[in-house]
């Protein structure tokens, strides 16, 4: 950490011209650290643009800066142009290229110096030349406020800028309810209260503030998709691309769903499965020491943490439910466990 503050630190002791991005459906997490370093940068009089790979969620508009975002899909030839001409090129919260789709090749063909800050786990090395890779760390927002601290730059942290590293970790802990939350965690959200953050309203934006077509998708749901294999602690929730599009779905609507059926009493592995855009998607969840993110990995192109990771399937919706009924007898003895 402190030889690769110290190199970032004087990388940024000359004005550049610096992309910032992140991963493909960004998060909480995502945006706020993305958000975070690109006021800061900005604070610094450098030349800064966010490019996200595609649209996010409505509920992470509000956020400071969120009207400077660039979205790559809708502005490729823009995006693909200023990527070309940047000098440094900041990536956050992710492990590999191919977390950001289209926009990969743009990112892998530029000479500019690269900076990877990332919280999961195995990351490239490859893909950056300098990496802050933290897998302790709960979130990449985290990571972020202690680079900063370690970097002296911490008295740049204004409002704004304490709003997005509150928001970033308090999505990715779950509200603070998930294990990676740790004493540090903590201090660093009262340092954040202490600079004005209103925790009460983020909080009521990020997770109060539903369209009435999500929480009725919600309700469809837990009433007509959910599969419960009790014998095995294990859920699926599954959703077609006709059943999204019949409740006019929105990018974010389903954010949070598989932790319904993990909520259950006695779950230990729930899968969302999704067809979005033409791909059948898969977010994993599970309870203590069943690793999804091996699960991901070995059976579904992904990856992420022990406790929380995404893939996707070549096979139907149908066909992907009874992929993971295999993989639920196979596992069943650490399942029961």
């Amino acid at each position: 950490m402190k030889e690769n503050a110290l190199i970032f630190k004087k990388l940024l002791s000359n004005k550049r011209k610096i992309v910032i991005t992140t991963h493909k459906g960004p998060d909480g997490d995502a945006m706020g650290s993305s958000l975070a370093i690109l006021h800061i940068l900005e604070k610094m009089g450098h030349n800064v643009h966010l490019i996200v790979p595609n649209n996010y969620a409505d509920f992470l508009h509000w956020m400071p800066g969120n009207e400077k975002v660039v979205v790559f899909e809708d502005n490729e030839q823009f995006s693909n142009k200023i990527s070309n001409d940047s000098d440094l090129i900041i990536m956050l919260d992710f492990n590999n290229l191919s977390r950001i789709g289209n926009f990969k090749d743009a990112i892998s063909n530029s000479n500019a110096k690269k900076v990877l800050i990332d919280h999961h786990q195995d990351p490239d090395l490859n893909i950056a030349d300098i990496i802050f890779s933290d897998t302790k760390s709960c979130s990449t927002a985290q990571l972020v406020y202690e680079i900063l601290k370690e970097m002296q730059l911490d008295n740049l942290i204004d409002i704004s800028i304490a709003e997005c590293i509150y928001v970033g970790i308090m999505t990715d802990t779950g509200s603070f309810k998930y294990s990676s939350t740790s004493a540090r965690t903590h201090e660093i959200i009262a340092q954040l209260i202490s600079l004005g953050v209103d925790n009460s309203k983020i909080h009521d934006l990020i997770y109060d503030n539903s369209s009435e077509n999500r929480i009725r998708l919600l309700g469809y749901c837990l009433n007509n998709k959910l599969l419960i294999y009790k014998e095995n602690n294990s859920a699926i929730i599954s959703l077609s691309a006709e059943e999204l599009d019949a409740f006019k779905f929105k990018s974010g609507d389903t954010e949070g769903f598989v932790n319904y059926a993990l909520s259950i009493k006695g779950i230990k592995f729930a899968t969302f499965i999704a067809e979005k855009e033409g791909i059948v998607k898969l977010s994993l969840r599970s309870k203590g020491d069943f690793k999804v993110n091996e699960i991901a990995s070995k059976y579904f192109q992904g990856g992420g943490h022990i406790n929380a990771s995404g893939g996707i399937s070549q096979v139907s919706i149908n066909e992907t439910i009874k992929k993971l009924e295999e993989i639920i007898i196979k596992y069943k003895n650490e399942l029961k466990n």
